[in-house]
């Protein structure tokens, strides 16, 4: 006497045209890492111009860093 197996049944088909509703919640990070990264390398760029020997004062540059890292700090 043979076993009787049993197959998955396929899933129903869905009319083109029709979305199936997903909600997703981004964490604060997925926004505020890449904007971060981006305003940084914008600094960057835009620093790049004023290339000075080195002196006793920090460049613009430092200086901005510097005030973004005592603000979120």
């Amino acid at each position: 006497m043979p076993a009787t197996t049993h197959t998955p049944s396929l899933p129903a088909r869905r009319r083109p045209g029709a979305y199936v509703h997903t909600s997703a919640r981004l964490h604060w990070w997925t926004l505020a890492l890449p904007a971060l990264a981006f305003g940084l390398l914008l600094l960057l760029l835009a620093g790049s111009g004023q290339a000075q020997a080195a002196t006793g004062r920090p460049s613009g540059l430092v200086q901005v860093t510097q005030q973004l890292l005592h603000a979120v700090v």
